[in-house]
């Protein structure tokens, strides 16, 4: 896989899985926009660590559909064009239905759907309005597992990522006479800051058991997949969820 001479935005790039993709298409030639939110340090962090020049950070909140639109045009406007669109960014958190107010299950919802939804939905039109007049592109969005088997106590979370990868499928449809190539990676627990506190925990024995390897990924391991996705070679994948779960969850 080499990505020479293309742009690559990330989403949510400062640290974890998006700092690993963003490292990876780096490494295989690709100028990289490493998006964040309010990690400014994580993000400077991560362009040091990229190979190659002509890198950088940018600032957007996903949920501000005109600041994911500057966010696209500033891609775009410092780079010269957009080829790969990675919607890694996304927030988790818990809201048990059986325990929680409707102010706060409406405010869960809110939140949760406006980043790893809407959000990602914005980026994907305004990215692809760019894609179209060049030619065409490939956009990965980085999913879960818990699209599948269900998030009883983050039923948001669950839901949204749900909706994404039915997003991303219609749009593969729609967009793959167009050159633009879509697909989705949707991973079980990762190595993360997000789910450093869970497997932690009394139960990330148990957790990391789910698992027949008897362990959960690491970043690379699902940057490796998005990596694939956004690859010359990997057109007829379009519209593919790739899982990345360790076989801890399969699905006919």
């Amino acid at each position: 896989m080499q990505f020479a001479k293309q742009t690559a935005l990330v989403t949510g790039g400062s640290r974890g899985i998006g700092r690993e993709i963003a490292k990876g298409f780096a490494e295989r030639g690709a100028r990289v926009a490493v998006h964040f939110n309010s990690n400014a340090q994580a993000a400077e962090q991560t362009l040091d660590q990229l190979a190659g020049d002509g890198h950088f950070a940018l600032r957007a909140d996903l949920a501000d559909s005109l600041q994911v639109q500057r966010m696209i045009d500033e891609v775009v406007a410092r780079m010269g064009r957009l080829d790969i669109l990675i919607n890694n960014a996304g927030i988790h958190e818990e809201c048990v239905l059986t325990e929680c107010s409707y102010d706060e299950w409406q405010t869960h919802f809110s939140r949760i759907m406006g980043v790893n939804l809407i959000g990602a939905a914005n980026a994907m039109h305004c990215a692809a309005q760019h894609m179209l007049r060049q030619g065409g592109g490939r956009i990965v969005n980085i999913s879960s597992r818990g699209a599948f088997r269900g998030e009883p106590t983050a039923p948001a979370y669950g839901a949204s990522k749900a909706a994404l990868n039915s997003l991303g499928q219609s749009l593969a449809k729609l967009l793959a006479p167009h050159h633009i190539y879509i697909g989705t990676v949707a991973p079980g627990f990762v190595e993360t800051d997000m789910a450093a506190e869970r497997l932690a925990a009394p139960d990330g024995d148990d957790i990391r058991a789910q698992s027949p390897l008897g362990r959960v990924a690491k970043p690379q391991e699902v940057a490796y997949a998005a990596l694939f996705l956004a690859s010359a070679g990997a057109e007829f994948s379009t519209g593919t969820i790739i899982d990345v779960n360790g076989a801890s969850y399969l699905r006919s």
